[in-house]
């Protein structure tokens, strides 16, 4: 039976690409996607073999590989404000209520019109609803998303789905058996004392090949 490969991931994470090339080049492992609120925990319960999720995370317990990092956008109810701006900044927060909490609940409750909320950019376009807004805010923390798995749960699946986020082709990816290169056939030995390239001698009685030189006739 085939070893069993999950990757935990977080509101926003769009690990389907990945996926897609894992499913190409390793077919009798397949793997599966656990969308969770907590990636960490779905790598300490051993649900996950890694995870994709934000940072910060306990370098002691997880191995860390930096991804790509997320800015951050205010989100507001229709008809705000703050829809007629391209941009804004955290100062043009401060009259605002701004709510902090679970960010599922808490579009509804932006939706309702009770507040303003700033979150990853990623994370508001994968709650976008009709009767929100965002706007990137210049001046706001960034986020940072990584790909995170146990201090002591290395592995060749691991490893493979490693090289498949950093890029690594499948050529040089890990764990692929190396095809030795076909040399090519070895001529034949000359035969002694035949020199390179010579033309063979005509014999005797043979006329002489075309364009070759006459003979001297004996006088």
């Amino acid at each position: 039976m085939s070893e069993p490969f999950a990757v935990a991931f977080v509101v926003g994470v769009t690990p389907a690409k990945w996926a897609r090339v894992w499913g190409e080049r390793m077919p009798r492992h397949p793997l599966t996607l656990l969308p969770t609120s907590d990636a960490l925990a779905a790598l300490d319960a051993g649900t996950a073999q890694v995870a994709l999720t934000r940072l910060p995370v306990d370098t002691e317990c997880y191995n860390v590989i930096p991804l790509y990092t997320e800015q951050a956008v205010v989100v507001a109810p229709k008809d705000h404000a703050i829809e007629a701006l391209d941009t804004l900044t955290l100062a043009d927060l401060t009259d605002e209520t701004v709510l902090v909490g679970e960010w599922a609940p808490t579009i509804e409750l932006v939706a309702a019109n009770v507040g303003v909320t700033v979150l990853p950019q990623s994370v508001a376009r994968a709650l976008s609803r009709r009767d929100v807004v965002a706007r990137p805010v210049t001046d706001a923390p960034t986020t940072q998303v990584a790909l995170v798995w146990p201090i002591d749960g290395s592995s060749d699946l691991v490893d493979e789905f490693i090289g498949i986020v950093r890029g690594r082709t499948a050529n040089s990816s890990r764990g692929q058996v190396a095809v030795p290169e076909e040399k090519p056939a070895a001529r034949p030995a000359a035969k002694p004392g035949a020199k390179s390239g010579a033309k063979p001698a005509a014999r005797a009685g043979e006329k002489p090949r075309r364009g070759a030189p006459p003979r001297p006739r004996k006088r």
